[in-house]
């Protein structure tokens, strides 16, 4: 079969070794000796996705066991961690493959090789945009429980939330779906762009409004106490922290590759862009980070499922 370089395939579409995408394969080999690639080994993804894989599991398992975290808000954390997991499991399964068939170890057909290439092309791109989207319902989760506090309950329903999850699963393996099929047209991407600018700024909005409120309430609070000024300084110190460090992590790992796509549309054949287009496996490794960071700051936090999860690593079943 013909193989493309000893470098991650990972979404072959967004590649831009990838014969499909010429005009993204002639900036690259423009871009001049300043331009700076960073070289991610396969052993390194293999890592990363299996540290996601058993990080993400022991969550999905953790939730499962405990009735008590069988709520609307622990099932998005359960379909964050799965759309996490999915990520994990492809890029290991892709991984894998990769370093069988360079390897020689394996010979099948190309068309057999190209199929499994557009499974996991589709398993990881729409666990993506669900990861995404399990994102933005966690934060809409979150502020409804802040602002509707004594409605939530009868806003925040187990079947309106099960019928939510169903529905991102649907439109997050859809759109997959169609995008590995029209991966090469210009609104495809802006889709994927717009999308991804559309999360963030839901999710700013939003815990901006819920930093806001209960910055409002520990007004309150120090106001009874008199330690007014005390309190206010370390509320705004710690929240502040705390909302650079949610939307931050979001945005250094997600935010590098849907400039890759935006740049894709706007500049494909500059010799700048051509030299950002290398390190899409850079991109890519911030992503699965990324699946390797949010159980530590949706899941873990909770000291219930933390409890649950000594159990399970204790075997205590």
């Amino acid at each position: 079969m013909p193989m493309q370089e000893p470098q991650r395939r990972l979404l072959g579409p967004f590649n831009s070794t990838r014969t499909g995408v010429p005009h993204l394969e002639l900036s690259a080999n423009q871009t001049g000796p300043w331009c700076l690639h960073v070289s991610i080994p396969d052993g390194l993804f293999l890592s990363l996705g299996l540290v996601s894989l058993v990080e993400n599991v022991l969550v999905v398992i953790s939730i499962a066991k405990n009735q008590n975290l069988h709520s609307p808000m622990y099932y998005f954390i359960c379909c964050l961690a799965l759309s996490d997991l999915l990520v994990s499991v492809s890029i290991v399964l892709e991984t894998t493959l990769i370093l069988v068939l360079e390897a020689g170890a394996l010979a099948t057909r190309v068309t057999v090789v190209q199929q499994l290439d557009n499974v996991i092309d589709v398993l990881i791109c729409g666990s993506m945009v669900s990861s995404l989207c399990f994102l933005g319902a966690i934060a809409v989760d979150r502020y409804i429980s802040i602002f509707y506090a004594l409605r939530y309950h009868s806003i925040v329903t187990l079947p309106r939330a099960r019928w939510a999850i169903v529905a991102i699963w649907v439109a997050s393996i859809s759109s997959s779906t169609l995008f590995v099929a029209y991966y090469n047209h210009t609104a495809v991407l802006l889709c994927l762009v717009t999308f991804f600018l559309a999360t963030l700024a839901l999710m700013v909005v939003l815990y901006v409004h819920m930093l806001a409120r209960a910055h409002q309430h520990a007004q309150a609070i120090a106001q009874l106490h008199k330690r007014q000024h005390l309190v206010h300084q370390g509320f705004r110190l710690k929240g502040a922290a705390t909302l650079t460090i949610l939307l931050g992590i979001f945005f250094l790992c997600w935010g590098p590759f849907f400039l890759y796509l935006t740049l894709i549309v706007l500049c494909p054949k500059h010799p700048t862009c051509g030299c950002f287009f290398k390190n899409l496996n850079l991109f890519l490794a911030l992503i699965i980070f990324n699946s390797i960071v949010d159980p530590l700051i949706y899941a873990f936090r909770s000291q219930e499922l933390r409890m649950t999860l000594k159990e399970v690593l204790l075997c205590s079943w």
